[in-house]
């Protein structure tokens, strides 16, 4: 059998900096810009083979997207191209971040750019109800699926269950019953021919065997150089503790920046004062409606520390030492550890336990769904004890009518109109701004 001709790196080059360009909204939206661009507008990566990666990333600490989008990228071109992956998909909202960052610590808010944002992080909240139908049409196939996913939804959203014990369970419950997740993250195959690297892999089923070295050389000296300027700077006041105290955010943040946030606020506020908590809460703003992946706002919190120790070029600097310290991992995660599920991938249990963990994204999706809804649609939203459960309850008077209608206005030009992503983001974005000069 002869192997399909793969894109050439430029042409991949491309579409990695897309997804980065049109990644808002958190995780669940990013995922399903991935899916969009790979899997069904240039069928690359088959559903079974997008969802097998995802499963192993939600299994990692860090910035899940980053990861999957690393891991695709090496998939596709090894190891050049799963660190093309992850940079162009950091890097634009990365850029976007720092210089809001410098905007905002020698300006203060600026209504335009606020405005634009706001368009956008309305538009983002359909993205996210896409994210959900579209992962769980495909991920959901039978009754155990559609029950695991509910109770990593309801375990999440309504008693606060740690994000990893929610995962670590639903692998547990699909490697210990295979069979009843087996139709659910590697569903049916969809009719016509094979995705791309499918059809490669099965023209050329030692290419990942091949391939696998060169990762593991990659994952220790991405290993290496993450430690580096820990050791290196080591004692530096400011440095020393940025270096520090991102490093270990990179490892403990499973489930995202929202489940470290109360934890940064803490450190970055009390402790080590780099900044104050309504100036986290901006962060926060910042990086919910920029692209790339949430955890950016740890390059904010960067950025003030070391601006506020050496004006405009130590928050440069700073800033760029928190994107590193906090991204090297997700790399080295990777290709360390994606050549290993390569192999396993038809392995029953392993594809049981990592459907299992695809139909508990599925409530993971839900859940953001619902927290970052109730948000953008209502100014206050209440956590109010039922029973032993404790859920999020929208105040009615807070509805911003704005926001609603930008919501309505983003979902008619995507599911109506068919406009595509960028088109929709943008007429969102104009839409706000327009709005912004509105009376009232």
């Amino acid at each position: 059998m002869t192997a399909p001709a793969f894109p050439t790196f430029a042409q991949a080059l491309r579409v990695w900096l897309r997804v980065g360009l049109l990644s808002f909204g958190g995780p669940a939206a990013q995922i399903a810009v991935m899916h969009r661009e790979v899997v069904d507008d240039r069928h690359w990566v088959s559903d079974a083979r997008f969802l097998h990666a995802l499963n192993f990333c939600m299994l990692l600490p860090g910035p899940e997207a980053t990861q999957l989008a690393t891991y695709l990228g090496w998939l596709m071109h090894g190891v050049k191209g799963g660190i093309a992956a992850g940079v162009l998909f950091v890097l634009p909202g990365a850029a976007v971040m720092l210089a809001l960052s410098m905007i905002y610590a020698t300006l203060g808010a600026v209504p335009i750019v606020a405005a634009l944002f706001f368009g956008l992080k309305c538009a983002v909240l359909v993205l996210v109800v896409e994210a959900l139908l579209r992962v769980a049409k495909r991920a959901l196939h039978g009754a155990p699926a559609w029950l695991l996913a509910g109770a990593a939804f309801v375990a999440l959203a309504a008693f606060a269950v740690p994000f990893p014990a929610v995962v670590l369970a639903a692998l547990a419950i699909g490697f210990a019953a295979p069979s009843a997740f087996a139709a659910g993250g590697h569903g049916r195959a969809k009719e016509g021919p094979p995705a791309l690297l499918d059809a490669a892999l099965a023209a050329d089923p030692d290419r990942i065997t091949r391939m696998a070295p060169a990762a593991r050389r990659a994952g220790l000296v991405t290993l290496a150089l993450w430690l580096w300027p820990v050791v290196l700077l080591a004692g530096t006041p400011v440095w020393g503790d940025i270096a520090w105290f991102f490093s270990k955010m990179a490892v403990v943040t499973f489930g995202g920046a929202y489940a470290v946030l109360a934890y940064v606020a803490q450190e970055a506020v009390e402790k080590y004062q780099w900044l104050t908590a309504p100036e986290m809460l901006a962060g926060l703003g910042l990086a919910e409606t920029t692209p790339g992946p949430l955890i950016l706002v740890l390059q904010f919190v960067g950025f003030l520390a070391g601006y506020r120790d050496s004006g405009v070029p130590g928050g440069i600097a700073a800033s760029l030492l928190t994107l590193f310290v906090t991204f090297a991992p997700c790399f080295a995660f990777i290709f360390l550890g994606a050549p290993f599920v390569e192999r396993m991938h038809d392995q029953p249990r392993l594809k049981g336990a990592l459907a299992g963990v695809t139909a508990a994204v599925v409530g993971v999706i839900a859940n953001l769904a619902l927290w970052f809804g109730l948000r953008v649609v209502f100014a206050q939203v209440q956590r109010v004890p039922i029973g032993p459960a404790t859920i999020d309850i929208p105040v009615l008077a807070t509805v911003q009518p704005t926001a609603l209608a930008l919501a309505v206005l983003a979902a008619g030009l995507l599911f109506g109109l068919k406009l595509g992503l960028a088109r929709t983001l943008a007429v969102s974005a104009a839409a706000g701004l327009a709005l912004s000069y509105l009376p009232g």
